[in-house]
């Protein structure tokens, strides 16, 4: 599921390795017994940074990521979680609504950040949101 939306999607080990954090948070979607996509972010003290969101291809653009971002904010909120930060590349309009929609703003840029499928580098901008 990672690997449709990422250039550089991560293996097997790194998700073994973050899933056996204690810091680890995670929200998974489900649809007719299969996983239409999910969500880790890492907490550290009262913050925390989104690691990745992901959605099937078949369930992008019906809403599904605002869902399952509200429970996951929601969830780190309840757990004393104050400011989550997170990046995103410059150039994906959908996820900066959907971020913007849930109170984050710019805070940074980090030029040539990610790897793109054509061999170039993309500007990824930092995000921060408050939960208090």
């Amino acid at each position: 599921l990672h690997a449709t939306a990422f250039a550089r999607p991560w293996d097997a080990h790194e998700f073994e390795r973050m899933l056996c954090e204690r810091a680890t948070q995670g929200h998974a979607l489900w649809r007719a017994g299969a996983m239409q996509g999910f969500i880790l972010s890492r907490k550290v003290a009262d913050e925390a940074e989104i690691l990745t969101v992901v959605l099937a291809p078949s369930a992008r653009g019906g809403g599904l990521s605002h869902r399952l971002l509200r429970e996951h904010l929601g969830h780190l909120a309840l757990i004393g979680v104050a400011q989550v930060h997170l990046e995103v590349d410059e150039g994906n309009a959908p996820a900066l609504k959907l971020y913007a929609r849930h109170g984050f703003i710019r805070v940074g840029t980090r030029t040539g950040y990610y790897a793109q499928a054509d061999g170039s580098r993309a500007t990824a901008l930092t995000m921060r949101a408050d939960l208090t």
